[in-house]
Formats: structure tokens, sequence, C-alpha cells
């Protein structure tokens, strides 16, 4: 089975982003590489998304803000997949990507903002975790193999939230 990689990309790269690169990477059976990074980048990766990451069995050295430009480069790994996780980097011009990945959009409220308790807090970033399994979960279920880009690039689009 052929191993795809699939960048998360959000503004800061400090939980929405953090949190799809632990998932594709943990739980997909090796099915996808995860890869996250941020237009503007240099937060600490937020506590929650951390927590939760580690907790899927990411590595913790792993876990930290990176700026896109990493990937943009000619060493870097090439991506096969894109996803814009927050509205703000949706609408930002991005790098020019080697290999002309499919990309698609994949907004999610930011759970960094929600106030209240620790617990309500966690809550917020259990819903934003569990949201991105399910996408990547079907992803992950598609033969890819044995798909043109077109089709495959229309499944992905079509796996964006439909409410916020």
């Amino acid at each position: 089975m052929k191993s795809f990689n699939i960048l998360f990309l959000c503004t800061h790269n400090s939980a929405r982003s953090i949190l799809g690169e632990a998932v594709a990477s943990t739980q997909t059976g090796g099915r996808f590489i995860g890869y996250s990074a941020g237009s503007t980048p240099g937060r600490p990766v937020n506590p929650f998304a951390k927590a939760l990451a580690q907790e899927m069995g990411y590595p913790a050295a792993k876990l930290r803000s990176k700026s896109w430009d990493e990937f943009a480069l000619p060493d870097a790994p090439k991506m096969d997949f894109i996803i814009t996780v927050c509205d703000n980097a949706a609408g930002e011009v991005c790098p020019v990507w080697v290999g002309k990945p499919m990309m698609a959009h994949w907004g999610f409220p930011d759970p960094s903002q929600v106030e209240g308790s620790d617990e309500t807090k966690r809550q917020a970033f259990i819903v934003v975790m569990e949201g991105l399994k399910s996408r990547i979960q079907h992803l992950a279920n598609l033969p890819l193999d044995e798909l043109d880009q077109m089709t495959i690039e229309a499944k992905l689009k079509s796996l964006a939230p439909t409410s916020k």
C-alpha cells in the first residue's frame, strides 16, 4: 500500500493543523504521513493540541510550529494533498507547491478561541480532532491508487465541513 503525504495548513500552525498532522500520521494505518505548517508560525503548539496529539501516539519531538515555506523548498517532501483548516490560511496566497498536489479547504472553528474551563477548552479541541479524523478516514478509505486526480480532488473537496 502506498503512503501519501498530506500537509495541513493554518495561519499559526499551533492547533488545528497540528491535530491534522497527528491524526493523519497515527490514525490511518500508514496510509498517510501527516505534516503541518502555517503562514505566520511562531506561537508555541497549543497545550491542548499537544496533549491530544501525544495521546494518539504522535511523538512530542515532532510537535512544533513550522512555516509553510519549509514545504516549498526543493528538498522538502513532495505533498500529495494540501488541506487548509482555517479560513484565514485558505484566503492567503500560498507558496508554489512542488508536484502540484491536490488541494481542499476543510475549515474548522478555532478551538483556541474558546473560553471557559479547561474541560470546555479541551472539548473544543476534541470536536476539531474528531472532525479531522472523520474526514481523513473517509479519504484513507478511497481507492486512491485507482482514481484519477479529478475524481480524488472532487471527493476531497466534498469532505469539507458543511457548517461552522
